[in-house]
């Protein structure tokens, strides 16, 4: 069955005119239980985690200054939320549902989170609406149960996964893909194992082409045995926080062909949603939920 983090803190409030559609985690949801692609049982609520598993990656004076709301100012801004206790619980809440989907993807070859994708946080500090970076809390929360070993991590946001290469920056258990469009933020990059910079309004056969010359060849170099997915939705031609070209039905190829390729390998794999901020929100939803009917389609 494919299991599906989700806790009502993801859609937490914040103030009017804030560019971030958090909408979205109410409302994709909503859309998978309204056309059937999935029912109540699909889904789970994740916990607060053991500190040591954040801790694992994140320094701690940087993470308890976060739950103790007494991050400095200009630490603060950069992250581009409003900081509050519910806010920092959320991002702690969204952790542990990329540990436990990590669990299932185990067990079932592939899980998701409905949100997560946090690769701009660093190891102390965070950035563009990321604290904590779900995936790399995941990843070796895996390595540290002996649940694998080599893990690669495929970030296709639409901005570099700056946060993640950071914390890997010297770890060869963990391989960091990030494909990313070159105009975009953050406009200082840093180093991933691998980075493909995108020129703008790169079309849906320009990066499918790229996509599937590299993605294979990466996976037989580096032979994980666990991969995490990005699959941010700001890929899309519409999205006002992305420059790319691709369309709703170019993303969801690029997702099919990423499942599948995980699927044909037998390497179990976990979705975070990451970025989408399209204008319409009908058009994110869409374009994230089709991620979840892949994924329901491929595995079961």
């Amino acid at each position: 069955m494919l299991k599906i983090a989700y806790h009502p803190i993801y859609k937490h409030p914040l103030p009017k005119g804030h560019r971030f559609p958090m909408e979205k985690y109410e409302l994709l949801p909503q859309q998978l239980l309204h056309e059937g692609t999935c029912n109540a049982d699909n889904f789970f609520e994740p916990e607060r985690p053991n500190d040591k598993y954040i801790l694992a990656i994140h320094e701690p004076e940087y993470y308890y200054d976060l739950v103790n709301i007494t991050l400095d100012q200009r630490s603060a801004r950069k992250i581009g939320f409003p900081l509050s206790e519910v806010l920092v619980e959320r991002e702690v809440m969204i952790a542990d549902g990329t540990i436990k989907a990590s669990e299932y993807a185990l067990r079932h070859g592939i899980a998701m989170n409905i949100a997560g994708g946090t690769h701009h946080a660093y190891t102390n500090r965070g950035e563009a609406f990321c604290l904590l970076n779900d995936q790399a809390i995941g990843a070796r929360y895996l390595q540290k149960k002996a649940l694998a070993n080599k893990i690669l991590i495929v970030d296709l946001d639409v901005h570099q996964g700056n946060g993640t290469a950071e914390i890997f920056q010297n770890d060869d258990s963990v391989f960091t893909f990030s494909m990313h469009g070159k105009g975009n933020y953050p406009f200082k990059k840093e180093l991933s194992d691998l980075d493909i910079a995108l020129d703008n309004d790169t079309n849906d056969n320009t990066y499918l082409k790229i996509l599937k010359d590299t993605l294979p060849k990466l996976i037989d170099e580096q032979q994980p045995d666990f991969i995490y997915y990005l699959c941010g939705v700001d890929v899309i031609a519409s999205d006002k926080l992305g420059k790319l070209g691709m369309s709703v039905e170019g993303c969801k190829e690029r997702d099919r062909f990423v499942l599948q390729t995980c699927k044909d390998l037998q390497i179990p794999i976990m979705c975070s949603m990451g970025g989408g901020y399209s204008p319409d929100i009908k058009i994110i939803v869409d374009a994230h939920a089709n991620t979840f009917r892949l994924a329901q389609d491929l595995f079961f």
